[in-house]
């Protein structure tokens, strides 16, 4: 093996490292999202803010997976295995997808017809701004490290990671309004907004199309 050849496979381990690191600290963060989100959003009624926990349950999921991926990529998988494990990912995220969707029409129709009013969360207010600032420098350094070890696994869960920063933004904008100018109903049309996406995601997982693209 040439030096450049020992250069090549340095940098490679490096920049899987990196990686793994980013995927852990998605996960470690979106555990906490989850708990927080799920919390706070049951406590003020929010069904906005508790799909947006779900959210991160799914995340939780594919970031899981995810590592699972990476770890045989780094001990050598063949191609065949690694693409056998892309499918499984892809497959159970878009499942859990198609669920969140249902709940989320489901719940926000019934607010919309209750005109049920959610209390102000403000625990979920700061959650949303956090993610809107977080996710987008995570998925960013995930997507350098996808291109770099052009990994089509990694690159999927960074998009969806970056979509994570459209859900936290829109949560944000119905929690504001909802606290500042006590629209009631922007609460469930926030959750509504998520439900394009949302179910693009779960047909296009589940008929093992794309790569969870954001």
């Amino acid at each position: 093996m040439t030096r450049t050849d020992l250069q090549g496979e340095h940098e490679e381990q490096r920049w899987h490292r990196i990686a793994l690191w980013l995927v852990v600290g998605t996960l470690a963060y979106n555990v906490a999202e989850a708990s927080i989100a799920l919390w706070s959003g049951l406590d003020a009624g929010s069904i906005a803010l508790f799909g947006f926990g779900l959210d991160s349950v799914i995340e939780t999921v594919a970031a899981s997976v995810l590592l699972w991926r990476l770890w045989h990529g780094i001990r050598g998988a063949s191609a065949s295995k690694l693409a056998e494990l892309d499918t499984r990912v892809h497959r159970v995220v878009g499942a859990t997808f198609l669920a969140l969707t249902v709940y989320i029409l489901f719940q926000a129709a019934w607010t919309l017809w209750t005109r049920a009013q959610p209390e102000e969360s403000m625990i979920g207010i700061g959650l949303a701004i956090a993610s809107v600032i977080v996710m987008p420098l995570v998925s960013f350094g995930k997507i350098r490290a996808a291109r770099r070890l052009r990994s089509n696994a990694l690159l999927a869960e960074a998009k969806e990671t970056l979509a994570c920063s459209y859900l936290s933004l829109t949560l944000l904008l119905g929690l504001l309004l909802n606290s500042t100018l006590g629209w009631w109903w922007a609460d469930p049309v926030a959750a509504l907004l998520m439900v394009p996406w949302i179910a693009r995601e779960g047909i296009e997982g589940v008929r093992g199309e794309g790569c969870c693209a954001a």
